[in-house]
């Protein structure tokens, strides 16, 4: 076993606590042999970099969300795990809880038909917010011993700058290292929601609002934002958000003929004990009387779901562990996420550049423009 970090109390923690060797460059634990399989679990900006260095050097991989950070990298992960034939698993522990595969399975089972719009939020109210974490103050690069910080290597791809100890411990609050709530939480939304869609869709067109309402300091991203997003089959996505309003919208997934609720409380983190879909009562254009044939095609009576309960972190892992022995799919793999991170780097975009945005999936890149068909 073997740890990496470029600050090295946390390195020699990390180290102590399992016994591991300790690198303060990843480059070293990853030219280990007996090194199977590495957890990524760095600044966003970070992410990619690591897992495509990890499956060149023929590791399997749980790469904690975001997947990464930019559109390109979505593309490099995506082609080097077909290519590498390499497990990778990103880490939304939540898609390895029950509700989503049995949502997944009742719209594909045709119980709400033609699927219309989904929805979900992702809501806390607290002064930490997403991004106020601890600052340890001895710490820097101009630090000895377990003080010190890499801060150069800490950088990697993001632009140069003079070492900020709030970038450092606060990364979540600045653009060149995080996409704040849409890319540290909005996964966790969106993930599942691709899971429970017939199949993992790209967005054609996305919208994203919001500002620092509340928490008004030096940071960059917003604490209130919330998008829309519309899809080429016919359906439309709406999520909100705040830190600072701690109340949750359902999350659902509206069609034609039914409704399903995965989570009524609407925590897409937290267990639910079942799922339950809403008839809806189809009728021919014009007319008050029932379609003759829709006419509740699974029952006219709310159906309620079961679902296993399971802690979604031991799934999630276990899941990742059994893949790399089976070497199947992971239940968050590289595509299925691909989908969402796209989404969520657009919402982003649009939210910086108070453009709406297009996805070229041909071109792989995004567009103030509508793409042709």
């Amino acid at each position: 076993m073997a740890v990496s970090d470029v600050y090295e109390k946390r390195k020699k923690q990390q180290a102590d606590k399992y016994n591991a060797k300790g690198f303060t460059d990843y480059r070293e634990l990853l030219a280990l042999p007996e090194v199977d399989a590495v957890i990524v679990a760095t600044p966003d900006h970070w992410h990619a970099r690591i897992a495509l260095d990890a499956m060149d050097q023929g590791k399997d991989v749980y790469l904690e969300k975001p997947m990464c950070h930019t559109n390109k990298e979505i593309k490099q992960l995506v082609d080097t795990v077909r290519e590498s034939k390499r497990v990778l698993q990103v880490g939304s522990q939540t898609t390895s809880a029950d509700q989503w595969w049995k949502a997944k399975k009742a719209i594909a089972d045709g119980m709400i038909g033609k699927m219309i719009m989904s929805q979900g939020s992702y809501h806390r109210n607290s002064i930490e917010g997403e991004w106020n974490w601890p600052i340890d103050s001895s710490a820097g690069p101009d630090a000895k011993g377990e003080e010190r910080i890499d801060w150069k290597t800490w950088l990697g791809p993001a632009p140069s700058r003079p070492y900020d100890a709030d970038r450092f411990f606060r990364f979540r609050k600045y653009w060149d290292y995080s996409g704040g709530i849409a890319t540290d939480l909005f996964f966790h939304v969106v993930a599942p929601l691709n899971i429970c869609w017939d199949k993992p869709q790209f967005p054609t067109k996305v919208m994203a609002s919001g500002g620092k309402y509340v928490f008004t300091d030096d940071r960059e991203v917003p604490d209130t934002f919330n998008l829309m997003a519309e899809y080429a089959e016919g359906h439309s996505l709406v999520l909100s958000s705040s830190m600072a309003n701690s109340q949750h919208i359902p999350g659902l997934i509206r069609g034609h003929e039914g409704t399903i609720i995965m989570v009524e409380h609407g925590m897409f983190e937290s267990s639910t004990p079942d799922i339950v879909v809403r008839p809806e009562l189809v009728r021919s254009e014009g007319e008050n009387e029932p379609h003759p044939f829709s006419d509740y095609r699974f029952g006219d009576k709310e159906i309620r779901i079961p679902v296993e309960q399971k802690d979604p972190m031991q799934a999630h892992i276990g899941n990742f562990l059994s893949s790399m022995r089976t070497r199947q799919k992971p239940h968050l793999d590289v595509e299925t996420a691909a989908h969402a991170q796209v989404l969520i780097n657009l919402a982003v975009e649009s939210y910086r550049d108070g453009r709406v945005k297009y996805w070229n999936e041909e071109k792989w890149e995004s567009s103030d423009k509508p793409v042709k068909a």
